[in-house]
């Protein structure tokens, strides 16, 4: 879906609310086009993509493997560090503010 038209970015969270409404706020957490798939246990990761994976099947979406990244432990979603502690600054945006501000 091209984000360049109007009413593009309401009518793609429409979607998303309808296609993944049952994992959205519990294993899953999307933002445009970002995509988080979120485990409380290692185990149960693979059983929660597996879940994302048909969803995204059942409704012909794609995923561009370049941008995706499986199987971690913590990493940057929307300028934030993700980790199995919860949500923290980047400290490389940190260190920007830092510097600038002097």
């Amino acid at each position: 879906m091209s984000f360049e038209l109007k009413n593009a970015a309401p009518t793609y969270r429409r979607l998303v609310d309808k296609i993944f409404g049952s994992q959205l706020g519990r294993n899953m957490e999307v933002y445009v086009d970002d995509m988080l798939v979120t485990s409380k246990e290692a185990h149960n990761h693979v059983e929660d993509l597996e879940e994302t994976f048909a969803v995204l099947m059942e409704y012909r979406l794609k995923l561009n493997l370049g941008k995706c990244a499986f199987g971690v432990s913590g990493g940057c979603f929307l300028g934030f560090m993700v980790t199995q502690q919860g949500v923290e600054a980047n400290p490389a945006e940190l260190a920007w503010y830092n510097t600038s501000s002097r």
